[in-house]
């Protein structure tokens, strides 16, 4: 019995690059929650940065890659990135010529730009924020960096570092967020929260970063669109964003009716 539902967004509820979702993945969505299922919207945005889409509400709301986690008003789970990691990181990307980008719950801005990070921001439909007082925004608690990126830099921007780690959904750029986080901690998290046990829970995902969270739970849902090492990862496939995948699925596991 399915009682929480797990989604990424972009490549899962959204197109690329669209804004609202599809009429029937809003259906379906609509129909979990009618039938009692609860919703968490689980993005690797920034907490500034995700979407409200009209008609749906989400019961949990689970933001930078599982760093952050609010269900309704209610803060559940919180985990900046370590201090000492967080500068360290800043030093290695200036060293490369990288620009950096760090978010909390307050704000989401830059020390410059570059075309693959612009670009990174466009698909959430966001422009990039350069602050003249990064350096001080710096010192307050930050749940998540990014910048562009290549995989075979990864352990340079790393290097000096001990609690941090790096996801990405996509090759040309990266999220840096705390070692003991990710989706997959973060969906433990909410479960424990409400009390529910990972066969009670399903979850929908298409990128690297979301791998953790199909595991976390009892029926791991890949998108058709997903890249080949989540769907090795995932229990089953459904069909891609753009053929409603969610929709379908949900229709032919009867979590909802037509």
């Amino acid at each position: 019995m399915i009682k929480i539902a797990f989604f990424d967004i972009d490549g899962t509820l959204l197109k690329m690059g669209c804004k609202e979702p599809t009429d029937k993945t809003v259906k379906a969505l609509n129909s979990l929650h009618q039938n009692g299922i609860l919703l968490c919207m689980a993005t690797g945005r920034g907490y500034l940065s995700i979407p409200e889409f009209k008609d749906i509400t989400f019961d949990v709301l689970l933001t930078f890659n599982g760093s952050y986690v609010m269900a309704g008003e209610k803060i559940i789970f919180r985990n900046p990135l370590n201090n000492n990691d967080k500068h360290q990181i800043i030093q290695n990307l200036n060293k490369m010529n990288r620009a950096a980008a760090i978010s909390n719950e307050h704000f989401i801005v830059t020390n410059g730009t570059d075309e693959h990070l612009e670009e990174y921001f466009k698909f959430g439909n966001e422009t990039l924020t350069i602050a003249d007082n990064f350096d001080e925004l710096c010192k307050e608690d930050i749940y998540q960096i990014m910048c562009a990126c290549r995989k075979e830099e990864y352990a340079q921007i790393l290097q000096g570092t001990e609690n941090t780690q790096i996801t990405a959904w996509w090759d040309k750029a990266a999220d840096i967020i705390p070692l003991n986080c990710g989706k997959g901690n973060a969906v433990n998290a909410v479960l424990n929260y409400y009390g529910l046990s990972k066969d009670e829970a399903i979850a929908f995902g298409d990128g690297r970063n979301d791998i953790e969270m199909l595991e976390a739970v009892g029926t791991g849902v890949a998108m058709g669109n997903a890249i080949d090492e989540v769907k090795a990862r995932a229990d089953v496939i459904c069909k891609s964003v753009e053929e409603d995948g969610v929709y379908h699925y949900c229709l032919e596991k009867k979590l909802i009716k037509c």
